[in-house]
């Protein structure tokens, strides 16, 4: 089961970022069996020590959320590829103005250690 997460930061309200993600999906033609949860507020972060430490570190940079991918049939690396499409998909949509800086990282466990998706 591939695990990844995504930190961004974005100006559009967590109801607005989950009307938008089916869209979304559809444009970057993500596979049914990934799973995605949105959390908003870095404090709601749960999860093993490394990834909440993550989280904390994400909020005082002026991150404000963390998606989460489960993907059944794939390994953590490429369920942080599909993640990235979602991410880039996402800049492109009204979520985002013309011109807005995005802010983000990507993220995924990697025999023990968060490697952060380049």
């Amino acid at each position: 089961m591939g695990e990844a997460y995504g930190f961004f930061d974005c100006r559009a309200t967590k109801e607005a970022i989950e009307a938008e993600l089916p869209t979304i999906r559809r444009l970057v033609e993500t596979p049914s069996g990934l799973e995605l949860s949105l959390t908003e507020g870095m404090d709601n972060v749960r999860g093993d020590s490394k990834l909440v430490s993550l989280a904390r570190e994400a909020g005082e940079s002026g991150i404000k959320y963390m998606l989460k991918a489960n993907y059944p049939d794939a390994d953590n690396n490429t369920t942080a590829d599909e993640l990235a499409g979602i991410l880039n998909q996402a800049y492109q949509s009204p979520l985002y103005k013309k011109g807005e800086e995005f802010k983000g990282t990507i993220v995924y466990e990697e025999k023990g250690d968060y490697i952060f998706r380049e």
